[in-house]
């Protein structure tokens, strides 16, 4: 078989990453035998190194941390959506040669809720105040009508959960991490911390939760979106939010649309799954 085409995943670390399970069963659905996707440990200052050996066969590249601000100046442009929050993940490389840079996490965290019948809500909450927080951000000001609450851990945090609120013209309070329990009778609960952080918030899901929209995948299910399972309460992964941020990187690498969201999804159930 002859490779054509080439995209892959950039990352440090990137092991872990599923995009290639991804892409390549979106390839095989659309037909795309002479299309390749890798995944290369890449960290911010490999990343213009491997830029200058970038060929006219590639694609596209997908990137994880702690490249999605550090791509910025390597690019000859960037989606008002990636301004927005100063995070590039998808960057489609033209055949006339221009390196335009894009955001799928934030129209892809609207597509997850959406699916999950989470058009609009009134209120919500964020635990946590890194960069998957300031996207969660982005894709509440096209959904929520009213007040965002993000429980952090420290002041510098709130200060910058408060300045992207201006930024992303929404109405953003913070709150302090020890009150996160508070956070759990929100319309909607958005979760983007690190494995365990909240573990210990499971133990005080109220009786009628709501819906959580809880960003990790490995480990799964979170204590948190378990219990939160349990009681009745509708729960949207990480996986959910992998796949549609990667169906609109496989539309906008190939221009094949609509990529197949269903196959994708299977097979990264199934390679979870085998973990």
């Amino acid at each position: 078989m002859t490779v054509t085409r080439r995209a892959a995943v950039l990352g440090s670390p990137v092991a872990h990453s599923l995009s290639p399970v991804l892409h390549r069963a979106a390839y095989d659905e659309l037909g795309l035998a002479d299309w390749s996707y890798d995944r290369f440990e890449v960290d911010e200052a490999a990343l213009p190194g491997f830029f200058e050996e970038l060929g006219p066969e590639w694609a596209g590249l997908s990137l994880t941390m702690p490249l999605k601000r550090a791509v910025i100046p390597l690019l000859d442009g960037i989606s008002d959506t990636a301004a927005s929050v100063d995070a590039v993940n998808t960057v489609v490389l033209t055949d006339d040669g221009r390196r335009l840079g894009d955001n799928t996490d934030i129209p892809g965290m609207v597509a997850a809720l959406r699916e999950h019948g989470i058009e609009e809500v009134g209120s919500a909450a964020i635990l946590g105040a890194g960069a998957t927080a300031s996207s969660a951000l982005a894709a509440l000001a096209r959904i929520c009508t009213g007040e965002i609450v993000a429980y952090v851990r420290s002041e510098a945090r709130a200060a910058e959960m408060r300045e992207w609120g201006e930024r992303l013209d929404v109405d953003v309070r913070t709150a302090d991490w020890a009150d996160a329990a508070e956070a759990l009778r929100a319309p909607l609960v958005i979760a983007t911390t690190p494995a365990g952080t909240t573990d210990a918030l499971a133990a005080v899901v109220p009786e009628r939760p709501t819906t959580l929209f809880d960003v990790l995948y490995d480990p799964w299910p979170t204590e948190l979106a378990a219990r939160w399972s349990m009681f009745g309460g509708a729960v949207v992964s990480g996986l959910d939010l992998l796949v549609h941020q990667a169906v609109l990187q496989v539309e906008q690498m190939t221009g094949r649309s609509p990529a197949p969201l269903e196959a994708m999804r299977h097979a990264g159930e199934k390679a979870l799954a085998a973990r």
